[in-house]
């Protein structure tokens, strides 16, 4: 058997309570996740409930284009997310892997694709 410990995250932010003060619903620290760096993303709710994971070669452009896009799985849970953690991965192969293995252990709530679960 395959044992696989999840990363601590790198980054951790939360929603604030003037969202007016941010660009991105309420996310004032999104300065803090890299721009050119590769990694996975996890997105949770006040309860601290996993809502959706995913992984990207370019972390903040990714993790933006959730809150902006209108094909993103979250688009219509979006204000339900008030805390987004990042590890920073720079290994494609084990960023696939890390994702998967989040997705299915933690049976994160919007996630569709790579789900073995069911």
């Amino acid at each position: 058997m395959i044992n696989i410990t999840v990363p601590e995250p790198h980054i951790s932010i939360t929603k604030q309570i003037n969202p007016e003060l941010s660009n991105i619903y309420g996310f004032t620290d999104f300065h803090l996740i890299p721009r050119d760096m590769g990694g996975i993303f996890m997105f949770y709710n006040d309860n601290d409930e996993l809502l959706f994971v995913g992984k990207a070669r370019k972390l903040r452009p990714r993790i933006k284009k959730h809150f902006e896009d209108t094909v993103s799985v979250i688009k219509m849970n979006r204000e339900e997310v008030t805390k987004i953690d990042v590890c920073l991965i720079g290994d494609p192969v084990h960023r696939e892997i890390y994702e998967t293995y989040i997705i299915n252990e933690y049976k994160a709530k919007y996630n569709v694709d790579k789900v073995l679960y069911k």
